[in-house]
């Protein structure tokens, strides 16, 4: 009996899913014999710290959180945030007669699906539950039509958590000892980090290279048809035969990389050019061929990251979050996907709205089949697209904003992918002449006719160069037949520079991760997200720029774990895991490989990766193991030249000319959102030049103290230098005056007299009829008043030493203003937002500059500035603080309740209310302790065994 018809006879079924907001949707999609519950995640992983570990184990598993001894059996905990949570779903659970686990139908789901079995322990019937889209025929489908935990699904998960847990664990604390602390390893965020900093290593190593050609234009005789161009601009190709010399014929070090073709300087092309002027041209030949173009797949999920990043700005991450905000409410089927697969249902919807909205014309006889591309592809979900057995247009969805544009974009692609080829000719036209100093020269020009549209009637894919052609751009030759006479009516000479490879953007390392075979999909968003909070990218644009200290991180990992930020090693180890998956390996031998380095086991085994001989290679543990071999200064220093050395340190990166305590020693700060490909001899020499490190201004009259001014992390300073017996810990500790400079001044340029003055803050002012003291302080937001509690801000900082009493009381008889009193002109305008449709602008607050639309506020990050934020920037910024929603307040713990006791004790007098109050008091007492004893049984069964 299927459990739709078990529901009709009555009973309660509990359904647990893993967001809120996906809960709410289903809920309504299923009758009242339903409760729909979210686990809200993952429940339950391995630990954190040590302190979460059981008592029972000790030693290395405590750290890790891992038995590696004991086939690397892993400890797991309920995460402290969810322990609530599955109090809730066990009591919900023991009131239910059946359980559906309806968590996502990936790895990940499955995992959690099994997580939540164990935790619960379930005494009634269990089903797994999945579906990849939420209509309601879907999960009315997925009701009737259970199946069982994948155990295969969850062990090749567990295997991939323990296997990121061990390298995480081991390798970041080696950074920690040898970089800095605070900065993290990881299997594929170390390997996504080197892509960037190796793309950047080549623009270090760029020379600009220069090569000329030559540009014809030529006249037809031709006055007929407007629309038949009546000139022909060609490019010089070939010189005696010999091919010119190109863009693609240069090197990613910007040098001549191609043998036998002709490297025209400015000189030899002007030369050229002139003996060409008088020179009788004529076409050698046309050549014509067919164009066709096919649609795109469907979108699979980094398909749609490059997309959305190309067309939309949006980060792969925020392309996620409003991805997921669109499955969850109904609109589309499960984002995280490697398959570019519709099924019958979604191709006859797509064929249906193509004929509607195009005509029949555009729909090809056959249904388009995509086969899946993607190596080792996850799981057999379909391509993302629209929800349904009819797809809603964008106008129908109701939609607004980012998830409006992302859906179109989804719908659109969908319904391209059924439509037919884009059709037309591409033509090739040869022009030719001898010029005077005898040397035959032949010109060609291409040009592309489209006389079909076809799918590019609905979509066009985008480009990762902006400068790139579409597809749907077209050239028109005019027409022109061999052996026809042309004129040249200009041969110009050209000069061009070749150009650094251009930085990753998260479209692009998301395609270059996924060509490499490097991790999967559904992790991208995720990996990039982290590469940039861990300070190792930053963006400028949407261009991806390493820090100093990823070049310090990925330094390290080279020379002493080589095989762990290996391309090919990372990519083989995907491909060992995806074995486990399919039952192909066990991953205990594979596991024991890696982390002791064991000759033997299952399958190729990632520890011998690189190693045709299977002999024994030292593992992880033993790469951990032998930290001596690591000079920290070494890997953290780069020579930039002249003698000067760039280092990466604890506060930040810096320059450096000779050994410190030594004569001509210097040392400079590096700003942090600096581009290692802009840190030039030139630039390290100006850095130097400038006063740094303790600047020395005179010294205080009345303490006899050294006063200098300083660069510090938080901007400048002055401090006074205090004697070296002053006692600097303990009761008597002596602190030094430390003042911040205001904005108006400078280290190089503040005063004694300057100094003393900002270091004699914060300046008494007088005090209220009341006698409470009013002082002015410089805060970090600027010039304030402080009576007691209550703070007012002062718009000038000279204030802090001018304003009298009688104007502080002014300020205080003033009600308090909430926000600023005026409001500042913006720094910079942006434009309109394409999807608020307000106007941006670049605004400074309290936290620093941000942009906003009025509606939404975004902080500008590391290597954005005022002063070189583009629109595009500032729009992405918006629809990734749109994409997180609003931030979450933190709940206030209520007050203690007073106790009805000590309550009836301060209202009762008498002796018969004491009397009735020692009942009630009693009675409420029993009342509690019933009440405890049945929580203190509920809290018991709850907790993990």
């Amino acid at each position: 009996m299927s459990p739709t018809s078990e529901t009709a006879q009555g009973g309660r079924r509990l359904v647990i899913v893993e967001s809120p907001a996906k809960a709410k949707t289903i809920k309504g999609y299923l009758g009242p014999g339903y409760v729909v519950e979210a686990s809200v995640g993952h429940i339950r992983d391995l630990p954190s710290g040590a302190a979460e570990v059981p008592e029972k184990y000790t030693g290395e598993v405590r750290r890790l959180g891992v038995d590696v001894d004991h086939d690397f059996a892993p400890i797991y905990v309920v995460n402290a945030d969810k322990k609530a949570q599955v109090r809730k779903l066990k009591e919900l659970l023991a009131e239910s007669d059946e359980l559906f686990l309806a968590t996502d139908e990936d790895r990940e789901g499955e995992a959690i699906a099994w997580h939540l079995q164990e935790v619960l322990k379930p005494k009634v019937p269990v089903h797994r539950m999945v579906f990849h889209e939420i209509t309601k025929d879907a999960i009315q489908q997925a009701v009737a039509n259970p199946r069982e935990l994948n155990k295969r699904m969850v062990d090749a998960q567990e295997t991939r958590r323990i296997l990121d847990r061990l390298y995480g664990y081991e390798v970041s604390p080696v950074l920690w000892k040898k970089v800095m602390r605070g900065l993290s390893a990881g299997r594929v965020q170390s390997v996504a980090t080197r892509l960037v900093v190796e793309r950047e290593r080549e623009r270090i190593a760029f020379r600009s290279a220069e090569y000329w050609d030559l540009t014809g234009t030529f006249a037809t005789g031709r006055a007929g048809d407007p629309s038949d161009p009546s000139s022909l601009v060609a490019r010089l190709a070939t010189v005696d035969g010999k091919r010119v010399a190109q863009g693609r014929d240069f090197g990613a070090d910007g040098q001549l990389k191609t043998a036998n073709v002709l490297h025209l300087d400015e000189e030899k092309a002007r030369a050229l050019a002139a003996s060409l002027a008088d020179t009788r041209f004529s076409v050698r030949s046309v050549e014509s061929k067919p164009y066709r173009r096919s649609p795109y797949a469907p979108f699979r999920t980094t398909t749609l990251q490059q997309e959305a990043s190309r067309k939309l700005g949006f980060g792969a991450k925020a392309t996620m979050q409003v991805a997921q905000k669109l499955y969850e409410n109904g609109f589309i089927t499960y984002m995280r996907t490697d398959s570019t697969v519709l099924s019958d249902t979604a191709v006859s919807a797509a064929r249906a709205q193509v004929t509607q909205l195009y005509g029949a014309d555009y729909l090809p006889e056959k249904p388009r089949v995509y086969a899946g591309k993607v190596k080792n592809a996850q799981e057999a979900h379909e391509a993302i697209r629209p929800s349904g057995d009819r797809f809603r247009t964008p106008a129908e969805t109701g939609l607004t904003g980012d998830q409006f544009r992302l859906y179109e974009l989804i719908w659109k692609r969908t319904v391209a992918s059924q439509m037919k080829d884009a059709t037309g000719n591409s033509v090739t036209v040869r022009i030719g002449g001898t010029a005077a100093d005898g040397r035959d020269a032949e010109f060609t020009a291409s040009g592309k006719t489209i006389t079909f549209h076809g799918f590019m009637k609905a979509y066009v894919e985008g480009a990762d160069d902006p400068n790139a052609e579409l597809d749907d751009r077209e050239r028109r030759l005019p027409q022109v037949a061999e052996g026809d006479a042309l004129a040249a009516e200009e041969i110009t000479a050209d000069g061009h520079a070749t150009k650094p490879p251009a930085r990753y953007t998260e479209a692009s390392l998301v395609k270059e991760l996924e060509e490499r075979e490097i991790g999967r999909p559904s992790t991208y968003a995720s990996i990039i997200g982290t590469i940039l909070d861990r300070g190792y990218v930053f963006k400028k644009g949407t261009a991806l720029v390493p820090s100093f200290l990823s070049f310090a991180v990925v330094n390290l990992l080279e020379k002493h774990f080589g095989r762990l930020v290996d391309y090919d090693f990372t990519a083989r180890m995907e491909d060992d895991l995806d074995r486990i998956a399919r039952g192909e390996a066990q991953a205990v031998p594979w596991l024991k490989r890696f982390y002791f380095g064991e000759g033997g086991g299952e399958g190729s085994g990632a520890a011998d990766a690189g190693n045709g001989d299977g002999d024994h290679l030292g593992g992880l543990k033993e790469l951990v193991t032998d930290l001596g071999a690591i000079d920290a200064r070494e890997i953290s220093s780069f020579p930039v030249g002249e003698g000067i050395v760039l280092r990466v340190g604890r506060y930040g990166p810096y320059v450096e000319r000779g050994e410190k305590d030594q004569e001509g020693h210097q040392r400079a700060d590096v700003p942090g959102d600096l581009a290692p490909d802009e840190l030039t001899v030139a630039y390290a020499e100006e850095l130097l030049a400038k006063p740094s490190g303790d600047f020395e201004l005179g010294t205080d009259p009345v303490s006899g103290n050294v006063i200098v001014a300083k660069d510090g992390r938080y901007g400048p300073y002055v401090t006074e230098i205090l004697p070296e017996d002053t006692p600097k810990t303990g009761k008597n500790a002596v602190k030094p005056r430390t003042a911040s400079l205001f904005k108006s001044m400078s280290v190089d340029t503040v005063t004694l007299e300057e100094a003393l003055k900002l270091m004699s803050l914060p300046r008494v002012v007088g005090t209220d009829a009341e006698g409470v003291e009013i002082t002015a302080q410089n805060g970090r937001y600027g010039p304030y008043l402080k009576k007691g509690t209550d703070s007012r801000s002062l718009t000038d900082e000279e204030q802090l030493f001018t304003i009298t009493l009688e104007e502080a009381l002014a300020i205080y008889a003033q009600p308090k203003q909430r926000g600023r009193a005026a409001a500042k002109p913006p720094l910079k305008e942006l434009g309109t937002d394409p999807v608020s449709e307000r106007p941006v602008v670049v605004k400074d607050g309290r936290f620093g500059p941000y942009v906003t639309d009025g509606e939404t506020n975004a902080t500008l990050r590391t290597g954005d500035s005022v002063e070189t934020i583009t629109p595009e920037r500032g729009y992405e910024l918006l629809a990734e603080k749109r994409a997180k929603g609003p931030a979450k307040k933190t709940a206030k713990k209520a007050p203690a309740k007073k106790t009805a006791a000590k309550k009836t004790a301060a209202k009762k007098t008498t002796a018969a209310k004491t009397t009735a109050a020692k009942k009630t008091t009693a009675a409420k007492k029993t009342t509690t302790a019933k009440k405890t004893t049945a929580a203190a049984k509920k809290t018991a069964a709850a907790k993990p065994e």
